[in-house]
């Protein structure tokens, strides 16, 4: 099997309003997204085209909708939306997304809190 090329957007900062708290819908914090795109590059790569690839841009812009979007629960549920829209393109084989929570509601001190999905085409 041919291991596929990527695309990796990483550190993608959006303010949301998710949680089980109330606190957390009302007031909103900050989300940071990872999404690392696997498909083949080889025809943007020889057209030198950005209409055969995956336009990051546009990428981070549809991410960030889903973000601040309709509030989740989870960011297990927001990964997978995520994930859902990473796959949008055909030409995406698989989609792992991660979402890190920095400001999660935890009484201790904490580095990050995350949430890992891959899903690929089946």
């Amino acid at each position: 099997m041919n291991v596929p090329d990527r695309i990796l957007l990483r550190g993608l900062k959006v303010r949301g309003f998710h949680g089980v708290f109330d606190f957390e819908r009302r007031e909103g914090q900050d989300f940071v997204i990872d999404v690392d795109l696997e498909l083949d590059l080889r025809p943007a790569a020889a057209s030198d085209d950005v209409t055969d690839t995956v336009h990051y841009g546009e990428l981070a812009e549809r991410l960030a909708a889903v973000v601040t979007g309709p509030p989740v629960n989870l960011i297990e549920t927001l990964a997978e939306k995520l994930a859902t829209e990473s796959l949008a393109d055909p030409r995406v084989r698989a989609a792992t997304v991660t979402v890190h929570k920095p400001q999660a509601p935890i009484p201790l001190e904490f580095a990050d809190v995350a949430v890992v999905i891959r899903r690929e085409r089946p």
